[in-house]
């Protein structure tokens, strides 16, 4: 961040009887100069521009000082860089670095900075769907969570042979009185329920919702237009769904047998499915006070609701026997035993979701994506989906530019840590801009690689 300004030295313990002292008076500098990683990978995504064009702004034309795509680039990389709040933009604005990714050095008028403050980047975000005298940027929700979908097609040379969806609701806690706010009782909070759906690391889907609904509330028609989407241009795709016992709800698993969807969800254990491994746990608890060691048997069978379901389906149960108690576990599927056997089925295909978990934790953690303070649901749904750029920004520059060094696997936040926050000094003149990073940077070398990979790529 840029610091212009003088202030008092502040005095450290002396080394080697010179006096230590620090003051904010370095001049032009920036604490993000690895940003620019993340400007070389949206050059390859075209991520920024496409989101722009995502926007309709009716603001008038010769009024304008910074241009939609000015913010929403500005936005996004501010919630990279781990700025989640608006106000940090009133310094950021100045700061050479980001002005060099926003492509603008220098404002129309005189008055102004290069960059945008937070009362523009608040009128963006409080956006309504139709435009007002003080809200002109408006955004257009479906094609937004269109570009999720193509961006992750886009992520891709040649389809893969089959690819697994994982679905999954989690908390986003609310502190005020934001609308459609619910009091949620497994979470004992007041908060949202977005929906997240992920392939591997590619995010697809983030719908905010209100807290008041199931768990799978919305999940078909998510899934059809995701699905729909994906086959529209790789029409022999196979697809399976993936999620936990709250999306295993019969309208669900119908509409996958209806369309050619896969489905491996969790079924929540009750007495019927307890019987039915009686003998497998018993089993299992032999074994285990013999050996002292945990013990588990699988089985393999039809079975339907009483009422709920349409059809008998494939379940396979888990009988496990671990510290001294029974630990069942059952899951449902499209899948033939011809495929995947019980045992594979549940160890390495089921628990393998266990991983969006932690996708999740680092859109909410490490972009912010929980900063959902407006009060309309239609202002948190676009933090959220600005937060979910970010993520898929770094995600990007993880899988193109990073792929082979001690990154390739790093969280979010590791790789902002490592190779973004970086201290330099900004030299302006009239044919360059060039930005002095320390010679003592402990991570040159994988900096050299991404940035190599990323201009080649380009």
């Amino acid at each position: 961040m840029q610091t212009e300004c003088s202030a008092d030295l502040f005095g450290f313990t002396p080394v080697e009887t010179r006096r230590v002292e620090a003051a904010f008076d370095g001049g032009t500098m920036t604490s993000d100069a690895g940003a620019l990683l993340l400007g070389a990978t949206d050059r390859h995504l075209h991520m920024i521009d496409r989101f722009a064009d995502c926007f309709i702004d009716s603001r008038a034309p010769e009024l304008i000082e910074h241009s939609v795509a000015g913010l929403v680039r500005q936005r996004v990389f501010g919630l990279a860089l781990g700025y989640e709040d608006l106000i940090d933009h009133d310094q950021l604005r100045q700061d050479p670095v980001m002005a060099v990714l926003g492509g603008k050095l220098k404002a129309r008028r005189a008055d102004c900075a290069p960059l945008a403050g937070k009362s523009t980047l608040n009128r963006m975000e409080l956006s309504r769907p139709e435009p007002t005298r003080y809200h002109k940027i408006s955004y257009d929700g479906a094609a937004i969570e269109a570009l999720f979908v193509d961006l992750f097609l886009d992520a891709h040379s040649a389809p893969p042979a089959q690819i697994v969806l994982d679905l999954d609701a989690t908390d986003d806690p609310l502190h005020g009185h934001q609308e459609e706010r619910f009091f949620h009782g497994y979470y004992d909070t007041y908060c949202y329920l977005p929906l997240y759906v992920f392939c591997g690391r590619h995010l697809l889907v983030a719908k905010l919702r209100p807290a008041n609904i199931d768990a799978s509330a919305g999940s078909i028609e998510e899934m059809a237009r995701v699905v729909a989407r994906i086959r529209q241009r790789w029409p022999q795709m196979r697809i399976l769904l993936r999620a936990d016992s709250g999306f295993t709800r019969e309208p669900l698993m119908a509409w996958c047998e209806n369309n050619g969807v896969d489905f491996l969800f969790g079924l929540a254990q009750n007495e019927r499915l307890n019987r039915e491994i009686e003998i497998e746990l018993a089993t299992a608890q032999e074994q285990s006070q013999r050996t002292g060691q945990p013990a588990r048997r699988f089985k393999d069978f039809a079975w339907r609701t009483l009422k709920s379901w349409s059809r008998e389906r494939r379940v396979v149960a888990k009988a496990e026997w671990t510290g001294g108690a029974a630990n069942p576990r059952f899951v449902v599927t499209s899948l033939t035993r011809e495929e995947h056997g019980a045992r594979h089925l549940y160890e390495k295909l089921y628990c393998a979701r266990g991983e969006m978990e932690n996708r999740i934790k680092e859109c909410q953690l490490d972009l912010y994506a929980d900063r959902t303070s407006a009060h309309t649901m239609r202002a948190n749904q676009l933090r959220l989906w600005f937060a979910s750029m970010a993520y898929v920004l770094l995600c990007g520059l993880r899988r193109i530019g990073l792929a082979h060094t001690q990154f390739a696997r790093a969280s979010c936040g590791t790789i902002r840590l490592k190779l973004l926050k970086i201290g330099a000094l900004v030299r302006t003149s009239v044919r360059r801009i060039k930005i002095a990073m320390p010679s003592a940077f402990p991570y040159q070398a994988e900096y050299r690689t991404a940035h190599a990979a990323l201009t080649a790529a380009a």
